[in-house]
């Protein structure tokens, strides 16, 4: 443990030193682990101060290697703990590191496979086309005559990773023993989330089989896909799929020189990211311009399936309704919902929180159309939470970053138009499946028949715990006994407790035996 300490303090030094460097201290200069370290390194470090604050921090993020671009990515999505700007700013971090040598990128594909680059591939080109922090990417051709793209995970990425996140793991327990005011935020948890995002993006079997997943999703849908994945050439350290060849989703003009229509585009786009959230609930969290193609006919194609996120059935109803009342004006449902989802907790005051959400909202939807952000209305929300106590939720706060970039994306095609107005078919559709009176019927008959199909099991186990007391298995104080059992000269029970209590007992201890 002290080994440990005095290591990550020492990583934290040079943290602090770079952060200073770049003038970026502000995000750990309130922290107790550093609060005295900070000011120290901001007097004798020299400053390149260029910039706002988050392209400063971006700036020295990149600096401290692949961990902390993840974190930057990761970053991007609290406005709750570095505001809106920062995250904006953040939003923009370009994962883009120097590429490793072809040398070492022809080992790792070869030890994975245990068979020669010649044996898998037809042509492999030497230069990557692209160079991140996890891994870079090539083009190659498979023996068969498959034009496809291989990703290679970084050398020595792992052990690097490792560390760092054990660094992190070591700062949020600090700040959660001697910081009070930050145990809301979870930051032994967030670390945890980041550690389990960066792990699957670590094995690029599992990006695969979320391609895969998602290709699924999509299989009918004419207008979006996903290219497919060579599982012969697929691997811990290295993937292969199908290369693409379109238009970066941003380019407008060329998009138009194909002859195709940017606001088609846009509905498209709208519709897919809808698609992947409310009916699948499973999307691409990073679809940055980069990350999306357009091809000849229209289609568009995702890549890059890194980090993505979940949101389950309950918090898609949950989400759903609170963006209805939000577009209704219906602040009190805004804020009932938060209580039912159990976001805030239940001695804070509905009222309150009503009138939050109203001075949230009602500044963004007096804008025009065009201009308003859903976004940005649940990243300004979220920057009240510390006011009512809202403790993090990851999948939301994902889920605002994903449509934060599909807004700008909306923009450039097309910057007259609400690209979620576009999908208001979609959502009229939507919210008659999953908010309607039918559905309410159909979750109901849902939860009665689960209910039902419990009770055998129910009934079993009451039985048995029935049997556990009448053998002595479970003791009872004797009080308890003698007023279960006491009866009259008649044979009827005389005061005391009711003779159904036994059985009500018995049903409890089967409810908690079948809950463990």
């Amino acid at each position: 443990m002290i080994l440990r300490s005095v290591r990550n303090l020492g990583r934290l030094i040079r943290i602090v030193r770079v952060l200073a460097r770049h003038d970026a201290l502000f995000p750990v200069e309130h922290l107790a682990i550093a609060e005295t370290l900070a000011p120290a390194m901001r007097l004798i470090t020299p400053k390149n101060v260029e910039g706002r604050p988050g392209q400063r921090l971006a700036r020295a993020l990149v600096e401290l290697g692949p961990t902390f671009i993840k974190l930057g990515q990761a970053l991007s999505t609290r406005p709750d703990l570095l505001g809106e700007d920062v995250t904006a700013d953040l939003t923009d971090l370009q994962d883009r590191l120097e590429p490793f040598p072809f040398a070492e990128a022809k080992a790792i594909i070869e030890a994975e496979f245990d068979e020669p680059l010649e044996s898998l591939y037809s042509s492999f080109d030497e230069k990557p086309i692209a160079a991140a922090s996890i891994a870079q990417v090539h083009f190659a051709v498979t023996i068969e005559g498959a034009p496809v793209a291989v990703k290679v995970l970084r050398p020595g990425v792992e052990e690097q990773i490792r560390r760092d996140i054990d660094l992190f793991y070591w700062m949020a327990e600090v700040v959660e023993r001697t910081q009070p005011m930050f145990r809301r935020l979870r930051p032994v948890d967030t670390v945890a989330t980041f550690e389990e995002s960066v792990n699957l993006e670590m094995d690029l079997r599992f990006e695969g089989a979320a391609a895969a997943e998602m290709g699924e999703n999509f299989a009918d849908d004419e207008t979006f896909r996903v290219p497919g994945i060579d599982w012969q050439r697929t691997g811990q350290k290295v993937m292969t799929q199908e290369r693409v060849t379109g238009i970066p989703i941003d380019e407008r003009d060329r998009i138009i020189a194909l002859g195709l229509d940017p606001l088609e585009i846009i509905t498209n786009a709208a519709n897919a990211f809808f698609n992947m959230v409310f009916r699948d609930g499973f999307f691409h969290a990073d679809l940055h311009p980069g990350n999306l193609f357009v091809e000849e006919n229209g289609t568009i194609v995702a890549v890059d399936f890194g980090i993505m996120g979940r949101v389950d059935e309950d918090n898609r109803r949950f989400l759903g309704e609170m963006l209805v009342g939000f577009l209704t004006g219906d602040y009190r449902r805004v804020s009932e919902i938060h209580f039912e989802a159990g976001w805030v907790p239940a001695d804070k005051s509905v009222d309150a929180f009503t009138q939050a959400a109203r001075s949230i909202a009602e500044p963004i939807f007096g804008k025009p159309i065009q201009d308003i952000s859903i976004a940005r209305l649940l990243g300004q929300l979220f920057q009240v939470t510390e006011q009512f106590a809202m403790e993090t939720q990851t999948q939301l706060l994902l889920l605002q970053k994903s449509m934060l970039l599909a807004e700008g994306i909306g923009r450039t095609l097309a910057p007259q138009i609400n690209m979620w107005e576009l999908s208001q078919p979609l959502v009229e559709e939507w919210m008659r499946g999953t908010l309607g009176p039918q559905a309410r019927v159909r979750r109901a008959a849902l939860s009665l028949s689960q209910s039902a199909e419990r009770l055998p099991a129910i009934l079993e186990h009451a039985d048995k715990a029935m049997a556990m007391i009448s053998s002595g298995g479970v003791k009872l104080h004797p009080d308890t006994v003698k007023a279960i059992t006491r009866r009259g000269a008649n044979g009827r029970r005389i005061g005391g407790l009711p003779t159904w209590l036994p059985w009500a007992l018995a049903a409890v201890l089967a409810v908690l035996w079948l809950s463990d």
